[in-house]
């Protein structure tokens, strides 16, 4: 059969016998799981770089927790302790920190769950349209 199309529109003609139609059916099926195969693991790819830059941002908040407590806490307490006691100045200090690292976890959560769940909505939508697609064609063939 060089030259015919094996698309899912072409109409099935008198003449044509049911082996050749079963073979075609066989090819148009492995094609069609080729195809859904792949749509799949492109959405997942997809997913997966959103759960990484989640899962980066947490590792970011935890860093920049350590450095700025590292290199401002001294400073910042030194200064607010110039007004009060040394340790309601340090108190403060944490309370700052503790809401900046909040505010950067609840952001990588939110990129975390972005990418959730892991499983390929679009794939799996694409797969009952072809279903239901070829539902309807087996029910007007019998007719």
């Amino acid at each position: 059969m060089a030259g015919s199309r094996t698309g899912m529109d072409q109409q099935a003609t008198p003449d044509r016998s049911l082996a050749e139609l079963a073979r075609q059916l066989s090819l148009q099926t492995t094609e069609l799981a080729r195809h859904e195969v792949e749509l799949a693991k492109a959405e997942l790819r997809v997913k997966g770089k959103r759960a990484g830059i989640g899962a980066g941002m947490f590792g970011g908040a935890g860093a920049l927790g350590l450095y700025a407590l590292g290199a401002l806490t001294a400073a910042i307490i030194a200064g607010i302790a110039e007004a009060l006691p040394v340790w309601a100045a340090a108190l403060i200090v944490a309370a700052l920190y503790g809401a900046a690292a909040g505010i950067l976890a609840l952001r990588g959560k939110s990129k975390v769950q972005q990418a959730t769940p892991p499983v390929p909505e679009q794939t799996v939508q694409s797969v009952k349209e072809d279903v239901r697609y070829t539902k309807q064609r087996a029910q007007e063939a019998r007719q």
